[in-house]
């Protein structure tokens, strides 16, 4: 009886915290699609339900686990900063070179972490998967710090060759679609380097 409420309650947690990580970019997602006017406009209309909806997760969290985890935090404090910026300059340049910022700014910091040594994905996500050891660590965030500097060389290139409405198009599906795969391409990484994996 005990398991199965220690089991229930890791599927809860896991269900919730899954809410509050993905829960907001469905948002921007659904706004993005469905708010009125030019792309622009939806544009700002979903960095602007974005922001809301991250706060929302934030203080979810913080009643629901007692505490807002630092991916979290990190999150709130680009959304608020970027999210500010694209509401009050309404530019079309500055929404597609804000994405490259911050996909340099994801690998920036956690190449930076791997040269001091510090595997930073570890300390944002090691709550999730508690049986990594560190190798593996290094490993995922080696392998994200690639994905993060590929994006943004990516962005760069389909800004200059795109129309913004088609820019607009593979941002909002086509990113979400990349991440997903390469996302589940990691897999054997957790699944090698975990308690019962056989990492050497």
């Amino acid at each position: 009886m005990a398991e199965d409420k220690t089991a229930a309650s890791k599927s809860g947690g896991s269900g919730l915290r899954m809410a509050l990580d993905f829960g907001p970019l469905l948002v921007f997602f659904a706004v993005n699609s469905l708010a009125p006017g030019d792309d622009v406009n939806q544009a700002v209309w979903a960095t602007a339900a974005f922001m809301i909806a991250t706060a929302i997760a934030m203080v979810v969290s913080k009643v629901k686990t007692g505490r807002i985890g630092p991916m979290q935090w990190f999150t709130g404090i680009v959304v608020a900063v970027f999210g500010g910026m694209t509401i009050y300059l309404r530019d079309e340049s500055f929404f597609q070179i804000k994405t490259t910022i911050i996909y340099a700014m994801f690998a920036a910091i956690l190449f930076f972490g791997l040269l001091t040594g510090r595997p930073l994905l570890k300390l944002v996500m090691e709550s999730g998967f508690p049986e990594m050891d560190d190798h593996g660590w290094k490993k995922l965030t080696r392998n994200w710090a690639f994905f993060f500097l590929a994006m943004a060389i990516l962005n760069e290139g389909l800004r200059a060759y795109l129309t913004f409405d088609q820019w607009v198009a593979f941002k909002v599906w086509g990113v979400l679609v990349i991440s997903m795969i390469f996302a589940a391409s990691q897999a054997p990484i957790l699944m090698k380097h975990g308690k019962d994996g056989s990492a050497d």
